[in-house]
C-alpha cells in the first residue's frame, strides 16, 4: 500500500465515518480518507477526481435505494473497487453485492482485523468476503439477467434509472439532467 492510497469512506451516519476513518488510519497509516454523508457527495468527489483506490459504501444512505449505489459506481467509475460496509449482512445480501460488482463486503459487526484483511486484499486487487459466506453456488438467475441487462446501460440511462428510482417525475429528471423532457 502506497502514501497514494487515496479511499472515500461513504456512510451518512458521521459517528460511523468517523470510527472507520480511525480504523482505516490504522490499517493504512499513508491513506488520503475522504468523506462523504450522501451519494450525490461521493459521486461530486468522483466526477473532481476519479483516481480513487477504494470507495468503501454503505447501501442505505440518502441518494441510494438498495443497490442502485453500487450499480452505478460499477457502470460510472469500473476502475475503483467498491467494498460494501453495511449492517445488513445476510448471505443473500452479500452475494447480491457481489453479483453486482462489490470487490468486497465488510458487516459493519465485524472488528479491525476483519477491515484490515478486508483492506489488505482488495487494495491488492482481490476479492474479500467473510469467511462464513460461501459464494461457490450459482447467482440467482434473475440477479445475473438483471446485472446484464445493467451493463448495456450507458451512464446517462443509469442516472435516469438511479432518478426514477428516487421517485421524481420525468419533468424533474429532464431538469436535473438540462435536456428536455421528450
Amino acid at each position: 500500500m502506497t502514501s497514494r492510497t487515496r479511499l472515500i469512506i461513504a456512510d451518512d451516519h458521521p459517528l460511523f465515518r468517523d470510527a472507520l476513518r480511525g480504523t482505516v488510519t490504522h490499517v493504512v497509516p499513508s491513506a488520503a480518507i475522504e468523506e462523504a454523508g450522501s451519494f450525490e457527495e461521493l459521486t461530486k468527489r468522483l466526477e473532481q477526481d476519479g483516481d480513487v483506490d477504494l470507495v468503501l459504501l454503505d447501501l442505505s444512505m440518502p441518494g441510494i435505494s438498495g443497490f442502485s449505489g453500487l450499480i452505478y459506481l460499477r457502470t460510472q467509475y469500473p476502475a475503483v473497487p467498491v467494498v460494501v460496509v453495511s449492517a445488513s449482512d445476510d448471505a443473500e445480501t452479500i452475494r447480491r453485492s457481489m453479483d453486482f460488482g462489490a470487490s468486497g463486503f465488510i458487516p459493519k459487526r465485524f472488528g479491525v482485523e476483519a477491515l484490515r484483511e478486508a483492506l489488505t486484499k482488495v487494495l491488492a486487487g482481490d476479492v474479500w468476503v467473510p469467511a462464513d459466506v460461501d459464494l461457490s453456488g450459482a447467482s440467482d438467475p434473475d440477479t445475473a439477467r438483471l446485472r446484464d441487462r445493467l451493463v448495456t446501460l450507458t451512464p446517462q440511462q443509469v442516472r435516469v434509472l438511479m432518478m426514477l428510482s428516487e421517485g421524481l417525475l420525468n419533468k424533474q429528471i429532464a431538469y436535473e439532467l438540462k435536456v428536455s423532457e421528450a
